[in-house]
């Protein structure tokens, strides 16, 4: 027989009490594999010993005429029974050194890890592979421990680094949040990816496992096809000029004014109205919803998300929203107002981000620094307090690898970054931080031309089926930033405006009257190596 082939891909694990009624199970074994399935985890926690002998050995049989591996959970006396190719344990099973003595030499041992610290000691254990989880919650087994949610892979993948070891991600993962998981599934240095994912009913419980196996390997096969790790914006270097930069989020500008793109924002309650009128000015349309049951059909019209958690209200609604997002390739800003303020704040942050992918962080120094864990600026409300960071290039790229995606930092200089290339923006006016929510204005103006970037790949067709975004977001991003700092100097430079109260109807009058040129032609835009 030619050689088993140990592709991590798309990792099948099997749960016979989950097969749908009058399904045979090894006639959806084989539709699996048909389907793409790579690798096949035997898994019979409650079946007599005779039986799961009976069933491995059949499993086997069919893994090996589709030349795919039969990996044995927990039980080393049934894997050495029929010879399989591995066996998977538990963190509570059977040491990795005693099971390596017992089965023959080339047998594959893996192992189920929840933490960085667990992931060192596989490591020093000399497995093969870990799976890594849970995600997200599930039915299909019970539960052992914290689920760690998709931001929790990468520190895991970071404890693997320096090894060969490969990792599966697992728990709760459907065709729906694939690409979340696999986007989401890098180490924060950028050097460990995912290399597969583990699923279980997706496939076991589908009246239809052939083609559930096959949305899932498409997808998978599609993204590891990406450059790895893929990031949201499309620059490959980062010894592109500012002026590329400016010239593409000026073009952004006009593409709206085309477009009329269709914004949902969930936003601070003080803020709305202005809001609302901003995205108007540009050139788009707003609509605030936040009601739960009407996020499935709005992600279908709309053409990006703003998630503001200012006035924290309805927070299954911003779940939802971006849950939805993300299935349909929605641009999503993250707007984490005061996120260091409060323990609630935090909390419902870290909730929001497990839960989806953010195309674009966007905050002052002290909710960017609260979310990098950092104490170096803290928060006053919605304020920060300090002189900023002393390496604001180094905290938002740092921040981008973290979370996978755009991150702009707001302040008196401005500074963006993808985790590879980091602009920096000195446009602005003071009289910005003497209105109520120019800051929530700004998350709408960036939402605003993430809608434009995306809609502008998909007519130019420059989009894959492998991303949960498509367009360049570090150009919307800053688009969106500089579309309201030029427009805030050229409305605070009016004879007419004396101050604050002639600042704001100013500000959504230059907005717009903005110009591509004026962005072109105003832009202070450097980037930093």
């Amino acid at each position: 027989m030619t050689a088993i082939l140990f592709d991590y891909s798309l990792y099948l694990v099997t749960s016979r009490t989950l097969l749908p009624h009058g399904k045979d199970y090894f006639e959806s074994l084989e539709e699996s594999i048909q389907g793409g399935v790579t690798i096949v985890q035997v898994r019979e926690k409650t079946t007599e010993t005779s039986e799961f002998l009976s069933v491995a050995a059949r499993t086997k049989e069919i893994c090996h005429k589709h030349r795919i591996p039969i990996i044995i959970n927990d039980r080393i006396d049934i894997a050495l029974a029929i010879r399989a190719d591995g066996v998977h344990l538990g963190q509570n099973d059977m040491p990795i050194s005693i099971a390596r003595k017992l089965l023959p030499q080339g047998t594959i041992i893996g192992v189920s890890v929840n933490t960085p610290e667990e992931a060192t000691r596989a490591k020093e254990d000399g497995v093969d592979y870990v799976g890594i989880g849970a995600l997200w919650d599930t039915q299909s087994k019970q539960l052992t421990n914290p689920i760690i949610g998709v931001r929790g892979v990468g520190r895991v993948l970071e404890a693997l680094n320096g090894s060969n070891i490969k990792a599966v991600a697992i728990g709760g993962i459907k065709s729906t949040n694939a690409l979340r998981a696999l986007h989401g599934g890098v180490a924060p240095s950028g050097y460990r990816c995912l290399d597969g994912l583990a699923v279980i009913s997706e496939i076991v419980a589908s009246e239809e496992p052939l083609k559930a196996a096959k949305r899932l390997a498409q997808l998978i096969g599609a993204f590891k096809a990406l450059d790895s790790p893929p990031v949201f914006s499309f620059v490959s270097t980062p010894s592109v000029d500012a002026h590329y930069f400016v010239q593409e989020a000026a073009g952004l500008l006009s593409a709206i004014r085309i477009l009329t793109p269709l914004v949902h924002q969930i936003t601070n309650t003080v803020v709305t109205t202005q809001s609302a009128n901003a995205t108007l000015a540009l050139g788009a349309s707003p609509i605030m919803a936040n009601a739960p049951e009407e996020m499935q059909d709005l992600s279908r019209v709309i053409s990006s998300l703003l998630v503001n958690i200012g006035t924290i209200g309805n927070k299954q609604g911003m779940m939802l929203a971006g849950r939805w997002a993300n299935i349909n390739k929605k641009p999503i800003v993250f707007d984490p107002v005061a996120v260091g303020a409060t323990h609630h704040r935090k909390t419902i942050a870290n909730e929001l981000l497990n839960e989806w992918q953010p195309s674009v962080i966007k905050g002052n120094a002290a909710e960017i620094g609260t979310l990098s864990d950092s104490v170096e600026v803290q928060s006053r409300g919605v304020d920060s307090m300090g002189s900023g960071f002393a390496d604001s290039a180094n905290v938002v790229r740092s921040l981008a690898r973290k979370e996978r995606c755009i991150v702009v930092l707001t302040g008196e200089t401005d500074w963006l970054s993808d985790g590879e290339i980091v602009l920096r923006s000195t446009n602005g006016h003071s009289l910005l931080g003497n209105i109520t929510g120019s800051g929530c204005m700004c998350g709408t103006s960036i939402a605003t031309f993430c809608a434009a970037a995306s809609i502008s790949a998909t007519i130019e067709k420059s989009c894959s089926a492998a991303r949960l975004v498509n367009g360049n977001m570090l150009i919307g991003a800053l688009g969106g930033l500089l579309s309201l700092t030029i427009a805030s100097e050229i409305a605070a430079a009016r004879p007419d405006v004396n101050g604050p109260g002639y600042f704001l109807p100013a500000l959504i009058d230059q907005l717009y009257a903005l110009t591509p040129q004026q962005i072109v032609e105003m832009a202070k835009v450097e980037v930093v190596q």
